[in-house]
């Protein structure tokens, strides 16, 4: 199971966070270098950091059943991680979020389980988890949230089509969605995803004058 382990860098001068999570095999300290390339100079980033870099065994499209306890237990780490940041004095419509490929899966699924008005979600390259979509999980309403999803077509890992299915039922609950594919991209985050995420969830962000 995971333990609660959490890199954190700045201090939310800008009374902002970002969440970022780590895809399998990645790290917590890899996402915070992704950190350097957004719009967000002034949150708190909050990086936790799965059990042997991995945040559930089998693929994302496999029956949920099979990825426990660990998806249970990674869906619950980023619950504490947004409740101290409650307990900071971060309300939710300033926490974000960014994750890439098993990231990206756990940062829609876990939002999607707990909708409500977040500062905003990027996902590079991922879908709701299981081997079809269950809406009985999802709950809540993201009221206008904005939200990018970037992927390949095709990608190795995540098919297009839940891309879309994931996309719709965000959508469905009020986020404010842009999903983009990119033809034959590798699965990688590439510079067009980092504007695309800048523009559409960092955007009305604006530092403070130094």
């Amino acid at each position: 199971m995971h333990k609660k382990q959490v890199i954190t860098e700045g201090t939310g001068a800008a009374g902002k966070a970002l969440i970022l999570i780590h895809g399998r095999g990645g790290a917590a300290a890899d996402m915070l270098s992704l950190a350097g390339h957004l719009s967000v100079s002034d949150f708190k980033l909050v990086a936790p950091q799965a059990t042997n870099n991995t945040w559930y065994p089998y693929s994302f499209l496999a029956p949920p059943a099979q990825n426990e306890p660990w998806l249970s237990s990674a869906l619950d780490l980023l619950k504490q991680v947004v409740d101290d940041l409650n307990n900071e004095g971060f309300a939710n419509e300033n926490i974000y979020f960014a994750g890439f490929s098993q990231g990206a899966c756990l940062t829609l699924e876990f939002v999607t389980r707990n909708a409500t008005r977040y500062g905003g979600i990027v996902a590079f390259t991922g879908g709701l988890i299981g081997d079809k979509i269950y809406p009985g999980n999802y709950k809540g309403d993201f009221a206008g949230t904005p939200v990018f999803i970037g992927s390949g077509n095709p990608d190795a890992h995540v098919p297009v089509e839940r891309v879309y299915a994931t996309a719709n039922i965000l959508r469905d609950k009020n986020a404010n969605v842009v999903e983009k594919l990119y033809a034959n991209r590798p699965h990688t985050i590439i510079e067009d995803e980092i504007t695309q995420a800048n523009n559409i969830v960092f955007a009305a962000f604006v530092p403070p004058a130094s």
